[in-house]
């Protein structure tokens, strides 16, 4: 039977792997049996302090492996870990404390120029009613545990079950106000666990992902992931292209996932820098492969999910091209999640129509803070994600972008995704992306192109006419040099307002087709 929470998993992996080391940092190597030592020897303090089942413990403290076992010592004794952003600026934070009524806090002193405890310190306290402590991280390092504690933690460990509220992870909040969603431990494992195939992690990987550990993508598909398949997780403060490069050659990583940028930024330094990245297995971001283990584009599956899901929900085995007609989508459902889509008429939509993604299963969100079920989930159950797709007769699931990135040309309905695609496929083009731009005669398609300068605005547009509907074909075109010209968000999503702003200074100076 599969581990149902995340102490029976400490236990068992302890047992199964023993000194093989579970996460690595530049300053640490915990194995699975210190793992587990570890981290109910922490659990007591944290029972000496006063945390129990239930309580709502903030964390702030950048990638490591005290990140790990603070995580873990925490859910093993059913208390509800906030992972909170190291970049959330004071007003933010306070916002997030409220929303996810945390009860303890544990933070660093600083990190990156930001001094959260001073953040506080000017806020009264009557904004944080149910904050009992603020804790800095170097007071927990010198705590010991009490006798009387461990015995509570055992007792506690084991009143825990599946069904117990593991973790409130905050969206990036990309497209709105970042929300509170709440994982049992039975469902974040559950979904991690339905992954790991399509991600190919097994017990031999070692697995590096630039991903902090404050999002799902981190904490869900880096530490329970490692966790769950018995591989070892390789992590570190603040990734740079040296030393990064430097830590995936001494440590032999042979899987890296995370954001595709990040791995083009390291592919240009991997020359200068000398690293030996031969370790490295399909399945790894291509710009790190050798050319003959790339797949053609639109082979591989790109994995798909969200915070509400635990992180992917759609995926193909990630070393392994989809069938022709599949190529661009983000693969099939894993199990556990049945997905429909629905058209604006309310009503499930037949394969091949664009409409909203909604997801059902035991895999998804318990809930989101200071929301009820029913503003949740429909009637019967699914969760409207916001985002379009279709599926085709196969299964597949093709992404298309938000329901509030639509826009109408003219009365017609545009998806950047579907525009993106296309433009993608020109040859010549690196990556393409796409919003509307306001003007004084209504909406325009405006596409920001990286192509290394190899083509026009011009070319590029009567390419784009072979493969689009007239009302579909940019009107404002950005010509960009690299990724790293797109603007982006703290979590690597592209910031599509800025991206709009650039693309309507581009229209006033005359870049455009």
């Amino acid at each position: 039977m599969p581990e149902r929470t995340v102490d029976e998993l400490v236990r068992s992996r302890a047992a199964r792997h023993g000194a093989k080391p579970m996460v690595i940092d530049p300053a640490a190597r915990i194995g699975y049996r210190e793992l587990d030592t570890t981290t109910r020897d922490l659990a007591t303090v944290f029972v000496d302090a006063g945390v129990g089942k239930g309580t709502r413990v903030g964390l702030i403290m950048p990638n490591g492996a005290r990140w790990v076992q603070v995580a873990i010592a925490l859910a093993r004794i059913g208390a509800v870990l906030v992972p909170l952003s190291t970049l959330l600026q004071a007003g933010e934070l306070v916002a997030q404390l409220r929303t996810a009524s945390v009860q303890f806090l544990l933070s660093v002193e600083e990190f990156r120029g930001h001094r959260y405890l001073d953040d506080l310190q000017s806020v009264p306290a009557l904004d944080f009613p149910a904050l009992r402590r603020v804790w800095p991280a170097d007071e927990l390092a010198r705590a010991t545990p009490g006798e009387k504690a461990r015995r509570i933690v055992d007792a506690l460990a084991e009143t825990v079950t599946p069904a117990d509220p593991l973790v409130v992870m905050f969206t990036s909040g990309s497209s709105g106000t970042p929300k509170g969603v709440i994982h049992s431990h039975g469902n974040a494992l559950g979904a991690v666990r339905a992954g790991l195939a399509a991600r190919c992690i097994t017990p031999d990987t070692r697995l590096y992902l630039p991903m902090p550990f404050f999002w799902v993508g981190g904490y869900g598909s880096g530490i329970l992931s490692a966790l769950l398949a018995g591989a070892t997780l390789v992590t570190e403060e603040i990734p740079r292209s040296e030393t990064t490069l430097r830590l995936l050659e001494a440590e032999r990583v042979t899987l890296f996932r995370g954001w595709p940028d990040q791995a083009e930024a390291l592919a240009r330094h991997a020359d200068t820098v000398g690293a030996d990245l031969s370790a490295l297995r399909p399945g790894s971001l291509e710009a790190l492969l050798p050319t003959e283990q790339r797949a053609q584009p639109g082979a591989r599956a790109t994995l798909f999910g969200m915070t509400e899901a635990f992180g992917p929900y759609c995926g193909y085995a990630a070393d392994t091209d989809m069938p022709p007609s599949a190529w661009g989508s983000c693969g099939k459902p894993f199990s556990g999640m049945e997905v429909r889509i629905v058209g604006t008429d309310g009503r499930p939509s037949p394969p091949g129509s664009v409409g909203e993604i909604q997801i059902r299963g035991p895999h998804t969100l318990r809930g989101i803070c200071r929301r009820s079920r029913e503003e949740l989930f429909t009637p019967d159950g699914f969760y409207p994600t916001g985002d379009l797709g279709h599926l085709d007769h196969d299964g597949f699931l093709f992404y298309h972008g938000r329901c509030d990135d639509m826009f109408k040309v003219s009365g017609a309905t545009v998806y950047p995704g579907e525009v993106e695609r296309a433009l993608r496929t020109i040859d010549g083009v690196g990556n393409a992306y796409v919003t509307n731009v306001p003007g004084r005669q209504g909406e325009r398609v405006g596409a920001a192109v990286v192509c290394d300068g190899a083509l026009t605005a011009g070319q590029l547009r009567v390419a784009a006419r072979k493969l689009l509907s007239a009302f579909k074909v940019p009107a404002v075109w950005l010509v960009l040099d690299s990724d790293d010209d797109v603007p982006r968000g703290a979590t690597g999503k592209v910031d599509v307002r800025r991206l709009r702003e650039m693309l309507m200074t581009a229209n006033r100076t005359g870049e455009r087709a």
